[in-house]
């Protein structure tokens, strides 16, 4: 399987996922640790992949994407930002609303 194949199966599989630097428990800049406060203060699961671990990844995901930089959330298949954009979801309530949504959605799809 190619590298962008490998992409669009981890984002179609997982209805939360962050593309960051690092681990949740360990994340290694301060926006991939900014976003992880966000989505963990939402209080549901959400997949990562760590981009300083998957080189390849690292190096195609913005091309994919249309955006340069890390970390990268995407809900549901679609791409809502990296940290600032995160940041003012969280501030706003709609991060909140979205992530249950989607990890309702997980729910009702796995019952």
């Amino acid at each position: 399987m190619d590298i962008v194949e490998t992409i669009r199966e981890q984002i179609e599989s997982n209805p939360i996922i962050l593309y960051m630097k690092g681990t949740p428990n360990q994340p290694q800049c301060g926006f991939s640790a900014r976003s992880v406060q966000a989505l963990m203060a939402c209080g549901e699961r959400f997949a990562y992949v760590d981009i300083l671990a998957n080189p390849d990844i690292r190096a195609h995901l913005p091309t994919y994407a249309n955006w340069p930089t890390f970390p990268q959330l995407w809900i549901n298949g679609e791409l809502m930002g990296g940290c600032d954009i995160i940041t003012e979801m969280e501030e706003s309530g709609e991060l909140q609303t979205l992530v249950k949504e989607a990890a309702a959605g997980q729910e009702a799809q796995d019952a």
